[in-house]
């Protein structure tokens, strides 16, 4: 029998508690809601990091932040690390990427390792399939612009001063604007059907990353009008978005004066339309395929790699903690002949485990040492939840936070304040077990929660509950030490001072 086609679209920055078929009063989803009936949701995924680098990382080699190591811009995913397209490439799968995002494809941090065809939508230069068709002339003229272009822009995720130039309110509006910094979402869902449509012979693997519920915010007023009619006349409202749209320093900065009611209400306005527009156009997208047949026999998930900060806890963006706006993500798996259809899993799990399930279903084995956790791919596939096995890691996920040095910097220059007050150079991390969450910060702890019964994070517990925040202490310190492990006996180099000062404290270097 012929493994599966997977599908695995990425939702960037969309936030769980911002859709309606995670109980969200407004109807910003009703197409993944449809989509949700036929598939089977996840109550409890868990992003093991808060941004989309380290994130996406997490997804394509089945590791956790501490091992992988790929916490920056300027980091890349190295060879011992072999990525689901590779994997998946090397077992007979044609492999082929979609990406909006210019963090995903762009820079060389190795996350198109292994892509058949790997197409970009955003930067100054993008390319589509439709580019293999034009004239000799003007493809040699596109590709030396692309080579050109992408040096430039490896610049700017390498060097801290050109990045903070960037985000000045001068120049935010030109590049968001000018090199389709949030891709072309309708285009690259119009060229992946078509694609995928037009394929036969060999499974197909399709990756898809979309950037429409990320800043800058500038929905269609349709839109707008839908979720949020009240807006239509509210000019103080519009003004404000408009400005913060403009303002990219302040994108992953805490807030200086917090934000007041109508500001915060004002980009979740936004930001509920943006999520509605991209619902709309990811609705057309799955319904042209599955009127054709090809979901029947395909594996699809569609998930977030991380959700977004709109003043909650004192934070915008999501450069800096492991709060539930930031970890707590959407996944949706419909699996093929729609197996669990309708079915919801309270089980707590990381969506690390996306890498093994697409293996599982494709029933390959990754060129790992059976020693290695990560080669568990059967134990640690999402199946075995669904078929109530014992849970290989009891339930408990975890999330982790490596400050990104590029906010940092900006930061120093804009408010530096804020980074000691809010010790913004700790990384901080997370775990979850039984119902209950613990964060800390460095070797302190930062809140203790019952988010089955608090889900926004409200009441802080830590010191109620002593036993219980030992416990998960417990819990938390382990799987440092198991990470620290795993990354030192790969032999990696280690290039980042957070993990660095990690494998001092637990005496893996001098």
């Amino acid at each position: 029998m012929q493994s599966p086609n997977v599908l695995l679209i990425i939702l960037d920055t969309l936030r769980r508690d911002h859709l309606s078929p995670y109980g969200y009063l407004r109807d910003t989803a009703p197409n993944l809601a449809h989509f949700a009936s036929e598939a089977t949701q996840f109550e409890y995924a868990v992003s093991p990091a808060q941004w989309t680098i380290p994130a996406h990382a997490s997804l394509f080699s089945g590791h956790y932040a501490s091992v992988h190591g790929v916490t920056e811009g300027s980091h890349s995913l190295r060879g011992e690390h072999p990525t689901l397209a590779e994997i998946l490439r090397v077992g007979g799968y044609r492999t082929i990427g979609f990406s909006n995002n210019p963090l995903v494809g762009l820079i060389d941090n190795g996350f198109s390792r292994g892509f058949d065809h790997f197409y970009n939508y955003s930067g100054a230069s993008p390319n589509r399939p439709v580019d293999a068709k034009r004239p000799a002339v003007q493809r040699a003229i596109n590709r030396q612009t692309r080579q050109m272009v992408h040096h430039i822009q490896q610049q700017f995720a390498r060097s801290n001063w050109l990045f903070r130039v960037s985000m000045s309110p001068m120049l935010t509006p030109l590049w968001t604007r000018l090199i389709n910094y949030k891709g072309h979402t309708e285009r690259s869902l119009q060229d992946a059907s078509e694609t995928i449509r037009a394929h036969h012979g060999q499974p197909l693997f399709t990756f898809i990353n979309l950037m429409g519920a990320h800043l800058p915010y500038r929905p269609p007023q349709s839109a707008l009008d839908s979720v949020a009619p009240h807006l239509k006349h509210d000019r103080r409202a519009y003004e404000f978005v408009r400005h913060f749209n403009s303002e990219g320093a302040k994108w992953a900065s805490p807030p200086d004066p917090q934000l007041t009611a109508w500001q915060q209400r004002a980009l979740l306005d936004f930001y509920d339309a943006e999520v509605r527009h991209q619902d709309e156009l990811l609705g057309k997208f799955l319904h042209g395929l599955d009127s054709h047949g090809i979901l029947d026999n395909t594996l699809v998930i569609i998930m977030a790699d991380h959700g977004e900060g709109h003043g909650d806890h004192q934070f915008l963006g999501h450069g800096f903690v492991v709060y539930q706006e930031l970890v707590h993500v959407p996944l949706l798996i419909r699996f093929p002949n729609r197996e669990g259809a309708g079915q919801k899993v309270s089980t707590p799990i990381s969506t690390r485990r996306i890498f093994h399930t697409m293996l599982d279903f494709a029933q390959l084995t990754p060129p790992l040492d059976e020693a290695d956790p990560n080669a568990q791919v059967g134990a640690l596939s999402l199946r075995s939840t669904l078929a109530d096995a014992v849970d290989i890691e009891g339930q408990t996920p975890f999330a982790e936070a490596f400050p990104p040095h590029t906010f940092l910097h900006v930061l120093e220059h804009r408010n530096p304040t804020l980074i000691d007050r809010l010790r913004l150079r700790q990384v901080r991390r997370a775990v979850y077990h039984q119902g209950n969450k613990l964060a800390m910060v460095g070797d302190q702890v930062e809140g203790f929660y019952h988010v089955q019964q608090d889900p926004f994070e409200q009441v802080n517990l830590a010191t109620d509950a002593p036993h219980q925040v030992a416990h998960l202490h417990g819990l938390l310190t382990r799987f440092t030490q198991q990470q620290a492990t795993q990354r030192a006996q790969a032999h990696l180099p280690v290039d980042d001072p957070a993990i660095v000062d990690q494998l001092r404290a637990l005496g893996y270097l001098e």
